[in-house]
């Protein structure tokens, strides 16, 4: 069993920077490797994959709202999953969720789709003002 903690969110203004850290309890990474990757979702809106790490071999994916402002990494030791997100625009403002999946491969941590993540985080909000 995984267990998910956010933590990193808050307000700040459109241009800012903030980082999210997800800390992974209970955590043992399997033969294949996992996705460790962040959703968000926002109001009235569907949950979405924003960035995703291969723990296999460190490869990382990025939805295309986010590409080159937001960066995805691991530090194994600490077994936390950061979100460095910069250029922050006010769409952007979400619920933002670390998760994780039992499996791994390079083709399935591509993809980032809700169904295939087992663990799930409690969120923290993110708010960008214009």
């Amino acid at each position: 069993q995984v267990q998910l903690v956010e933590s990193g969110g808050g307000s700040v203004q459109a241009g800012g920077s903030l980082r999210l850290s997800c800390t992974a309890s209970e955590y043992t990474d399997s033969d294949s490797g996992r996705c460790m990757s962040w959703f968000r979702q926002a109001p009235g809106k569907e949950r979405e994959g924003v960035a995703a790490f291969y723990t296999g071999d460190g490869s990382t994916f990025y939805a295309s709202s986010v590409k080159g402002r937001f960066t995805i990494s691991l530090d194994n030791a600490k077994r936390t999953v950061y979100l460095q997100m910069d250029s922050l625009k006010p769409e952007d403002t979400a619920m933002y969720y670390c998760a994780a999946t039992g499996y791994g491969s390079v083709s399935y941590c591509r993809l980032i789709e809700v169904y295939q993540y087992n663990y799930w985080g409690q969120g923290t909000q993110v708010t960008v003002s214009s």
